[in-house]
């Protein structure tokens, strides 16, 4: 799979359109942040940098790529979004049936969220404001899932706490990631305590750079 889409200009709100064997979705972005540069120029804002949450990550691609593929096993499934952002992966998931609570602790990625379901005809996604240190939420979801949430290292115990606290008997989280390096210790951590992690690997953005994406599949022993 190599998905592409043009680069934009971050002020310039686009739509990213994704079809897959008949199925269509579009989500709305300020901006395609397809390759590594793409990401350092990003970083590299000083000033008026928009939210990180209403960037299209490839990340976020990468992961409703591997739902799609999960289709048929999606149907009833309740499924949590961390970091929702655009709300890509949970759109997909809740076409094919899924029961979806997007979250996200910025209000402006939430509202997009709500825009881009609205707009993918899915008004039974849930959507709330969300922090992941002072969580609360003590539902249990068969999937969790997050695409490049584990970035921050000092998020990572209560990241840690939600899978712990949320995840249902026999449930998975899906995490998809860019192989950096504060996620690969988080992963390792976790497969050291009891966890067993498989590995997809995806190819997402210019065809001339591709960035490697890993959807991480995590199940508690």
């Amino acid at each position: 799979m190599s998905p592409s889409a043009s680069r934009v200009a971050l002020s310039t709100p686009q739509e990213y359109h994704l079809t897959l064997d008949g199925h269509a979705w579009k989500v709305q972005h300020t901006g395609a942040i397809l390759s590594f540069e793409d990401e350092q120029r990003l970083l590299g804002i000083a000033t008026g940098r928009p939210p990180y949450g209403i960037v299209l990550w490839p990340a976020a691609i990468a992961l409703a790529h591997d739902l799609a593929a999960r289709a048929g096993a999606l149907r009833g499934l309740r499924i949590l979004e961390l970091g929702a952002g655009t709300g890509l992966p949970g759109i997909v998931a809740a076409s094919f049936g899924a029961l979806v609570v997007q979250t996200d602790v910025n209000e402006k990625a939430l509202e997009l969220c709500r825009l881009n379901g609205a707009a993918n005809g899915l008004p039974d996604i849930e959507y709330r404001l969300a922090d992941w240190t002072t969580w609360s939420d003590t539902a249990s979801y068969d999937v969790i899932l997050g695409a490049d949430v584990l970035y921050a290292e000092r998020l990572h115990p209560d990241l840690r706490r939600i899978f712990e606290t949320n995840l249902a008997a026999n449930g998975r989280v899906l995490i998809s990631d860019p192989f950096r390096s504060a996620s690969i210790r988080l992963l390792e951590a976790l497969e050291s305590n009891g966890w067993t992690i498989s590995l997809s690997k995806w190819s997402v953005g210019e065809e001339v750079a591709p960035r490697p994406i890993g959807v991480f599949e995590l199940t508690p022993r």
